[in-house]
């Protein structure tokens, strides 16, 4: 495939499609990319031999220019000196450099017209490049994101989340045990009681005389029928 015709199919390329089409859209992309890497090299070196083509022919018109000058010259120093036959001979010679001239500037102008086209697909590539890696960071992204969720429902599902769970239940059980039993080693302890635990059982000791005096009084009975009997 010669490089202008790749280069068009390359910018007339649409993405969307090919990624759609593709069994590994990452894939395509970086076969994508690739492709367009190399092709903007080989149209740089393209444009890079054409504007040495360019400078080459540049420089034969300027000695095709001054070799017309020279004949130019032979031609009225021969005619000055009636020699009619080597100022007709010379000024054929100058008609020779001048057509060469003349075929050249057309060949130069052919490479002004090449070079401008290359400058347009150098930009059109590096337009489409830049897009293309746009398109390569995006896909990466949702490739990741999709593996991300994937591991995650995976490990949702998984066996040993309801393994963990449970670990997690026999944990808090032992938990609960322990501190039950530090509950009953400070209520059944022999040590003296604290000044807050002393307080509590006056506290207590007040509502159970309350109720108690409460219950006289439900069925009757007063505190002085209590000390009469």
């Amino acid at each position: 495939m010669g490089i202008f015709s790749r280069t068009r199919d390359i910018i007339a390329a649409n993405f969307n499609e090919l990624l759609d089409q593709a069994d590994d859209p990452a894939k395509m992309i970086r076969m994508i990319i690739l492709e367009m890497e190399e092709t903007l090299v080989e149209v740089r070196a393209s444009a890079a031999r054409t504007i040495a083509d360019q400078k080459e022919m540049q420089r034969h018109t300027l000695k095709l220019e001054k070799l017309q000058a020279d004949w130019g010259e032979k031609a009225q120093l021969a005619l000055s000196k009636d020699r009619e036959d080597l100022a007709r001979a010379a000024l054929m010679e100058k008609k020779k450099a001048s057509d060469m001239l003349e075929q050249l500037n057309a060949e130069i102008t052919v490479l002004d017209d090449a070079l401008r086209a290359y400058e347009q697909d150098i930009a059109k590539l590096q337009h489409r490049l830049r897009e293309a890696r746009s398109r390569q960071s995006q896909i990466a992204a949702r490739l990741e994101s999709a593996e991300n969720r994937i591991k995650l429902r995976s490990l949702m599902t998984s066996e040993r989340v309801d393994e963990a769970l449970a670990r997690f239940d026999q944990l808090e059980r032992r938990v609960d045990y322990a501190e039950g039993r530090a509950d009953a080693l400070k209520v059944g302890g022999d040590g003296p009681p604290s000044l807050a635990d002393e307080i509590a059982a006056l506290e207590g000791s007040d509502k159970i005389d309350a109720e108690l005096e409460q219950m006289k009084r439900a069925l009757g009975r007063g505190a002085g029928d209590n000390q009469e009997t």
